[in-house]
């Protein structure tokens, strides 16, 4: 199957928020304990403006993944580094559209004058820190028992690339 990115647009709000409310409901990757409304989109939106964002699409233009990346810091001192955040529909998972994803960010991060990726992940996700070490990104931190769902706490794996 063939599989293009394109920029995150308002078209994209239902299947991105549907795939968002399946990592909600099923993994510790989500934060969120219940699932968000449409409207959360409009929030993803705004946090993604002026940085490279862009949803997976299958070969018919159906949407299996969206990614982007939102300010770490709004300070100007920060400008160079950005966080990441990525999903890919469950169906979809390991054909390499998460690298394929992650490489789209990079190359508009790089565009931006962004050197450096964070992505804070939890500690209940160890296959989204492999993920991450796979393609080039080293654990640089760790916020012990910061969050908790589903009545598990979990710690924040601090993650970063340089570019």
């Amino acid at each position: 199957m063939e599989y293009g990115i394109t920029p995150l647009s308002g078209e994209d709000r239902e299947p991105v928020i549907d795939i968002f409310n399946y990592y909600v409901e099923n993994t510790f990757a989500a934060y969120p304990e219940h699932n968000v409304p449409y409207q959360a989109f409009d929030m993803f939106l705004q946090m993604a403006k002026g940085y490279p964002a862009g949803v997976v699409k299958d070969q018919n233009g159906r949407v299996v993944g969206f990614g982007m990346l939102r300010s770490h810091n709004p300070l100007p001192a920060f400008a160079r580094t950005a966080e990441a955040t990525y999903f890919i529909h469950p169906d979809h998972t390991g054909k390499e559209l998460g690298k394929m994803l992650l490489g789209y960010l990079e190359q508009g991060a790089a565009e931006r004058g962004i050197t450096s990726i964070l992505a804070g992940i939890s500690s209940l996700n160890p296959g989204s820190i492999r993920f991450h070490r796979k393609n080039g990104f080293l654990e640089c931190g760790r916020f012990r028992q910061v969050g908790k769902k589903k009545g598990q706490e979990f710690d924040i794996v601090w993650m970063q690339k340089l570019l």
